[in-house]
């Protein structure tokens, strides 16, 4: 039996509210840089002490929110792991919503290297995973599309949709993306 303490409910409020508060300001801002631990505390209407209370500072926290995004797009994209085909186009559909619920915040985190890494890195290891399946269940075809290729192609089509093809609905996205899939030779 864990002897884990409970968090105070106040504690988790706060944390909550500069989370938010980081978050409407990464979006605003035009850049990470400009988000500081003074305009964070103001706008979650708390002051500089509690925030350092919880966080060792703005990039702790930035960290942090960026961490608990990427968890929750890591869990939106199980589905698709698990998966058979790629072109299920329903748990497709379902990631790109959440993609779509949050493209003004992923529009400012693709602006940086670091958070465009990490999403290449989890549909790389998405991509992967799917052709160990389809290799030992079909086996090698002829020629197989280099993952990384297939990965830019798809994060690119993601990418230029929450920046540019916003109007474009997460179904027809989801349509699109399964087409690319379904004409490398590895699906």
């Amino acid at each position: 039996m864990s002897m884990r303490k409970k968090e105070d409910p106040r504690a988790i409020r706060s944390k909550n509210m500069f989370k938010q508060a980081a978050l409407s300001l990464l979006i605003e801002e035009p850049s990470i840089t400009q988000v500081t631990v003074q305009k964070v505390a103001e706008r979650a209407e708390l002051n500089r002490a509690t925030f350092y209370l919880h966080y060792e500072d703005i990039h702790d926290l930035i960290t942090k929110v960026t961490n608990e995004i990427f968890d929750e797009l890591s869990m939106k994209i199980e589905p698709l792991v698990q998966s058979e085909i790629l072109d299920n186009e329903v748990d497709l559909t379902r990631f790109l919503d959440y993609i779509y619920d949050n493209r003004k915040l992923f529009a400012v985190l693709f602006e940086h290297k670091s958070y465009e890494s990490r999403l290449f890195t989890l549909f790389k290891n998405l991509i992967e995973t799917r052709r160990d399946k389809a290799l030992t269940t079909r086996g090698l075809p002829e020629q197989l599309v280099s993952i990384e290729i297939l990965t830019a192609s798809i994060i690119g089509v993601i990418m230029w949709w929450i920046r540019d093809g916003i109007h474009f609905s997460s179904e027809h996205m989801a349509n699109q993306i399964s087409m690319i899939y379904k004409r490398s030779p590895i699906s």
